[in-house]
């Protein structure tokens, strides 16, 4: 895919490449991976500033959003990269590649200055998600500043360096700079800008900011920070919200209102109970939706009635992405078999690990034409679209 970055990606870029010391502050959806990969593409192959290239992030993010990022982008296309995550065999394997750049995942980053058995020569790092490195006391932070003098450049990548607090900055900038604007030790920055607030006799549980600390914290950070919020740089098309009105048939809803009077219903398939109030919710829910889940866990067909509206949507959209959200899983397998048979193409949005979207079991899926890159629809049709 050709990058075409917005003014915004460009400048940060430059910045990286402009300062041996970066932090940078973006909020999510502004790029920040793509922005720092043109950065460091440009410091291996342009000016030759570095040759080895060190990214440290979560475990996720290192295995699959990095790799990801420098296989979607045309202008990424030279550089070698080696991901160094799996069991201790498969690190060292990694390690023995030869390649531009290598991406650990932050449990792995003592193993790796200490355990490893490779020289840490990586004259560039960058630490995503910065903000994991905040407690001066762990393990992966002592481990990275032990290493820290060896490295020419490093940039320091979040959206909240601060969650907790101000006090969150010093362990942050202490492994960016070594302590030369926030000072070497927790102490000293303590004592400089906060006063004990919640304490016990001479034992203090917490610290709050002493009046002006904040802007003294950022005056002395700001010669080495770029902070950029999403909501001063994308540019989104206005919403355009448009109910569909999906109507039951005459049998349906005599069928839905059964339910919904008595909390039990006999179909022919099996027989559908709702043990109180909020089972009844829900089956009536899935009802609405076409399906319904019976006593014995099998799905019992309902009717086709949103299968119909969706077909006529993705029709109307002629040959433009969408985006369609699911509730049930039997919500899933009937829109995936009614495309199936339509030759509709479509493609799951897996979600690896727990999120909350998944813990009120709620996924996506975008529907799409082949050789077409995904775009936020203008139009959407809501589970909740349905007569009651």
């Amino acid at each position: 895919m050709k990058y075409n970055p917005h003014d915004y990606q460009s400048y940060a870029a430059g910045y990286i490449e402009s300062n041996p010391i970066s932090a940078i502050l973006l909020s999510m959806g502004l790029g920040k991976t793509s922005i720092t990969l043109t950065a460091v593409n440009n410091l291996l192959f342009d000016s030759f500033d570095v040759h080895k290239v060190l990214i440290i992030g979560p475990l996720r993010v290192a295995r699959t959003t990095w790799p990801d990022e420098i296989r979607k982008w045309d202008h990424l296309s030279d550089l070698q990269y080696s991901v160094v995550v799996g069991t201790v065999s498969e690190r060292k394997a990694a390690l023995g590649k030869q390649a531009d750049i290598y991406i650990i995942n932050r449990e792995n980053v003592q193993w790796l200055s200490e355990e490893s058995g490779y020289p840490f020569d990586f004259d560039m790092v960058v630490v995503d998600e910065l903000s994991s490195f905040k407690n001066h006391q762990a393990k992966r932070f002592k481990a990275l500043m032990k290493v820290r003098p060896r490295v020419k450049r490093i940039v320091g990548l979040t959206g909240t360096p601060s969650s907790n607090g101000l006090m969150d900055l010093f362990a942050e900038f202490k492994l960016l700079d070594m302590g030369e604007r926030l000072g070497r030790f927790i102490g000293q920055y303590r004592n400089a800008y906060f006063t004990p607030d919640k304490r016990n006799g001479q034992i203090i549980f917490s610290y709050k900011p002493l009046p002006g600390a904040e802007d003294a914290i950022y005056d002395k950070i700001s010669d080495i920070t770029i902070s950029m919020k999403s909501t001063d740089h994308l540019k989104m098309p206005e919403l355009i919200s448009s109910q569909y009105m999906v109507h039951l048939s005459k049998e349906e809803r005599n069928r839905y209102e059964e339910l919904k009077r008595d909390l039990v219903l006999s179909l022919p398939d099996g027989e559908v109970t709702a043990a109180n109030a909020a089972s009844l919710t829900g089956k009536l829910s899935q009802m609405a939706n076409g399906a319904v889940y019976s006593d014995d866990e099998s799905i019992i067909k309902i009717h086709d009635q949103k299968l119909d509206a969706l077909e006529d949507i993705i029709e109307a959209a002629n040959g433009k992405p969408l985006l369609v959200a699911y509730w049930f899983r039997h919500d899933l397998e009937r829109i995936t078999e009614r495309l199936h048979d339509r030759h509709i193409p479509l493609s799951l949005i897996h979600i690896s690990e727990p999120t909350r979207l998944l813990s009120i079991s709620y996924a996506v899926f975008c529907l799409k034409k082949k050789n077409r890159h995904f775009k936020p629809p203008s139009h959407r049709m809501s589970d909740s679209d349905h007569t009651t």
